[in-house]
Formats: structure tokens, C-alpha cells, sequence
């Protein structure tokens, strides 16, 4: 079956060029993404990177099979925090599906452990049971890692439902790997107009987590701080699980920037933030993005952090409220940040490969935008099931999910998010202060 390549050529630069619009809101908006994608009569089209297309049949027919999925997220490690509440969402629909539909599911659930060399090794094991879309992984290094040496030589497909960084826009992926939230190149835009708008700041730092995470998204804020005529001082990185990051601090506190913007994880941010009201006034504006965006992060550290606050993809599409009731039931709690976009990965793998009819990662590809974007019947969290039968049967679907409408673009990356403007609650919790929509 024909596959895209080179296809990452799209978004290459960091800055307002490629947004067309970002303002402020307040509703449960994610966007429909009636402006694009793949309408037609049971078919979708495909560029194989030349001149020519080629059309491919959607509709595997059978549902008497088993359609396999793997889950490669991390539960040690320095997203621990994060990963394990990320990992149930990815693993709810399966939960969800049983009883409801005559497809098997065959799910691996695999730990990153927050370590690209483990995470190999993981996806290795996925490999070689014959997964061929997996939900994963969670930190953009190790999605880059395991893209460039597992999924994409082995033609598997890798849906991340938390990796942001910009450099995974231009992986030379034959058309195998996505993302269910936001690339980094927008946050940035977020984060600059948070600091200028709501914190009043002209001057900046950053102090980001050495990786491709942290280098790409300080140097996103960075573009678009400077083009709304801020300045900024010092970009300062750190490295993960040290045991002190005091010298790290006086290096972004240097010049006494209006606001310091931190990018990391909740296990290094607890020893950052413990340093930081240790050793420095308390009361200078700190923005975290969504790798901090922890809510027992106070508790942790011992400090109500109520001079910090954040942005982070939210979760803001048709079926979030039904996702938000299945989870609380599952798990008891609320769901935390990227667990929608858990569910979302796993669910249109899960509708590919319906469509596909085989398990087969290279036929799953070909299928993630066709049971994505617009055109065809209506599919939501709520009705998974009714959907795997019809995207089996070779109707024409659009999945609208938990976190947003999951409109893919020619990268793989999607074509309208909302984001939070979120603080923390003393003692634990985290409070939605505003929401910002954007469309690329």
C-alpha cells in the first residue's frame, strides 16, 4: 500500500507567520475543523511525496477480528506524575469498547520510563508482538527517539498524546506519526501574550529541561516575546533529577526579568521550586507550560507557588464532558493533563485500524486522517463503538474526541487547540483562570 513521504514540510519556523489567528476565550470551544480535510465518497487521497496521488479504499469489513494496540507511556521516571493518569486515558477505551462491539482488542501497555533508551526497548517489545499503531509516548525526546529508530524502520504507527516539541513537525516519517496536542511553535505565542497581557512584563528569562521539550518551546516564547517587543535576558537550561538547581536560578534571576518562564517535569520542578523559595523572593511571576502542570506540585514542594501560573493544551471538544464522566468512574479522580488527548490517540488507531481491516501499521496510516477530519457521520467518545462498525464498513467517519475535533494536518500535527491559562491552589489543585482558542 502506497505511503506519504517527506510529507513534513509545512511548518518550519516559530512565530505568528503560521497562526491565523490567537485571541482569548472563554466557552468550551475546540474548534469543528470545518475548514479542511478529506471529504469524499469512501475513499481518501494521499500524496506519495511526487506529483501523482493515489486513492485508497477505506472499509476493512470484517469485525470478527482483533485489532491490536499498543500503549508506550511513562509510569517511572521524571514524568511519573504525569504519565500514569496520561496512561489510563490511553487505556479507557478499551474499557469503554468491552461488550459494546464484536472486534477483540489486544492491548501491551508498555513504561517509557521517562528514558529514551528504555523507551526503545519498550517499543521494541511492541514491535515484536506485532502492535502496529501504539498510543505514545509522552516526552517529545523520547517520541523522537523511538520514531527515528522503532517506528517509522518498522512501519509502525505512533499516535503521542503529549509530545509538543516542533522538531517532531519535521520528522521524515512516511506519514506514520501523529499527535493529539499542540505543537510547541504555538505555546510559545500563548505563553508571550500571557506574560505581556496578563503579568505585565517587558522583560524575560527562561530556564527550560535540556531536551528537545524545553530547548525548542523556550526558544518559541523566546521569537514571540521579542516580536510583541519584549526582552529577554538569559535562556538557561538544567538538566533532570539534580539535586540542587540554585546556581541554575541565580543564572535566569540575574538581571531581575519581569517574569521567569520554566519548562521541565514535576520531578526536577519540585527540587527547582524548593530552591527557588529557598533562596530567592517568592514574589517574582513565574510561568510553567504543561510538563509542570501538577497539581499536588504546592504539596510537594511545601509552598502555596502562588505567584506561578501556566498554560497547557485543555481539553475542550465535543466529547469531553462524556470522557470527563467515564474516567471519574474508571479511576476516581479527576482527569489531569493530556488524558483526553490519551483517549483521543488511542481512538482513531483504534477507528484506522477498523478501516484498515488488518493490523498493519503502514494501512493504518493511510487511514488516521480519512477517520479524523471532516466529512462523513459523526463519531465521539460516545459512540466508539458504533464507529469501529462503520469505519469497518467503509462509511465515511469524522472522529470529534475529548480534546478537541482532531483535524489533522499534512504533518500529522493538528489544525485547531484551545489552551489554559491555569494557576495553582494552595494546598494542592489546579484552577483555570482563562482559556486561549488558536487555529493554525
Amino acid at each position: 500500500m502506497p505511503q506519504r513521504i517527506n510529507r513534513r514540510n509545512v511548518i518550519r519556523g516559530i512565530g505568528a507567520a503560521g497562526i491565523a489567528g490567537l485571541a482569548g476565550c472563554t466557552g468550551d470551544g475546540g474548534g469543528d475543523g470545518d475548514d479542511g480535510g478529506n471529504g469524499g465518497d469512501d475513499t481518501t487521497t494521499e500524496s506519495n511525496g511526487g506529483d501523482e496521488t493515489t486513492t485508497e479504499e477505506s472499509g476493512g469489513g470484517a469485525t470478527d477480528r482483533t485489532i491490536k494496540q499498543g500503549v508506550l507511556l511513562p509510569t517511572t521516571g521524571d514524568l511519573a506524575d504525569l504519565g500514569a493518569p496520561i496512561r489510563d486515558g490511553a487505556i479507557l477505551p478499551q474499557t469503554i469498547l468491552e461488550g459494546e462491539t464484536d472486534f477483540e482488542l489486544d492491548f501491551s501497555v508498555q513504561d517509557t520510563q521517562t528514558d529514551p533508551n528504555a523507551a526503545q526497548s519498550a517499543a521494541q517489545s511492541l514491535r515484536s508482538g506485532g502492535y502496529p499503531a501504539v498510543t505514545g509516548a509522552a516526552s517529545s525526546e523520547v517520541t523522537i527517539s523511538v520514531a527515528e529508530n522503532v517506528f517509522i524502520p518498522s512501519g509502525m504507527v505512533g499516535c503521542s498524546p503529549a509530545s509538543t516539541s516542533p522538531a517532531i513537525t519535521d520528522l521524515q516519517d512516511n506519514g506514520l506519526i501523529y499527535r493529539t496536542p499542540p505543537t510547541d511553535a504555538l505555546q510559545g505565542e500563548v505563553l508571550a501574550q500571557v506574560a505581556q497581557e496578563r503579568l505585565d512584563a517587558s522583560t524575560a528569562a527562561t530556564m527550560y529541561v535540556n531536551n528537545s521539550y524545553g530547548q525548542l518551546l523556550s526558544e518559541s516564547f523566546v521569537t514571540a516575546f521579542e516580536e510583541i517587543g519584549g526582552s529577554v535576558s538569559s535562556q538557561v537550561s538544567f538538566q533532570k533529577a539534580r539535586s540542587s538547581y540554585s546556581s541554575r536560578l541565580e543564572s535566569a534571576f540575574a538581571d531581575d526579568p519581569g517574569v521567569v518562564v520554566v519548562i521541565g517535569y514535576p520531578e526536577s520542578g519540585k527540587q527547582l521550586f524548593r530552591d527557588f523559595y529557598s533562596n530567592f523572593d517568592g514574589e517574582t511571576p513565574i510561568l510553567v507550560t504543561d510538563g509542570l502542570r501538577s497539581a499536588s506540585l504546592p504539596s510537594d514542594v511545601g509552598n502555596p507557588m502562588s505567584n506561578v501560573t501556566g498554560t497547557a493544551p485543555l481539553a475542550a471538544g465535543p466529547g469531553r464532558d462524556f470522557f470527563d464522566e467515564q474516567y471519574q468512574n474508571e479511576y476516581g479522580e479527576e482527569p489531569g493533563v493530556f488524558t483526553s488527548q490519551a483517549f483521543d490517540a488511542t481512538a482513531v488507531c483504534l477507528l484506522a485500524n477498523a478501516a484498515a481491516g488488518e493490523n498493519d501499521g503502514a494501512a493504518i496510516s493511510e487511514q488516521m486522517q480519512a477517520v479524523a477530519n471532516p466529512g462523513g457521520e459523526e463519531v465521539t467518545p460516545s459512540n466508539l463503538a458504533e464507529g469501529l462498525d462503520m469505519a469497518a464498513s467503509g462509511t465515511e467517519i469524522q472522529y470529534k474526541g475529548a480534546s478537541s475535533a482532531v483535524d489533522f494536518d499534512e504533518n500529522g500535527d493538528l489544525m485547531a487547540a484551545t489552551y489554559e491559562y491555569f494557576g495553582f491552589q494552595e494546598g494542592g489543585g489546579i484552577e483555570t483562570i482563562d482559556e486561549v482558542q488558536f487555529s493554525a
